[in-house]
C-alpha cells in the first residue's frame, strides 16, 4: 500500500484514468462513525470527464472501479459515486 493517504490516492488514480474536468473526492468518514468500518474508508466522488461520454451510469461506475482495483479491499470501505 502507498504512503499517501487513501483519499490521495483515489485522487492521483481517478486523475491519471479518467483527466477529468472536475473532480471532487471527499471523505464522509465522520458521517459514518459507529457503523462497519468504525468511520473509516467512506467516500464521495463526483468527476466530469470526457471518457464516460456514450457511456451507461453502471459502466461508469465499472470504469471508476477498475481504477481504484486493489483500493477497494483496502482502503476503501464504501464509495459513492456521481460521475458525469
Amino acid at each position: 500500500m502507498s504512503a499517501l493517504p487513501v483519499i490521495e490516492q483515489i485522487r492521483g488514480r481517478l486523475q491519471a484514468a479518467f483527466v477529468p474536468s472536475e473532480l471532487d473526492v471527499l471523505d464522509e468518514g465522520h458521517l459514518h462513525a459507529g457503523h462497519a468500518g468504525e468511520g473509516k474508508g467512506h467516500f464521495h466522488v463526483r468527476i466530469v470527464s470526457a471518457a464516460f461520454a456514450g457511456q451507461s451510469p453502471i459502466r461508469r461506475h465499472r470504469m471508476i472501479y477498475a481504477a481504484l482495483d486493489g483500493l477497494m479491499d483496502n482502503g476503501i470501505h464504501a464509495l459513492s459515486i456521481d460521475a458525469k
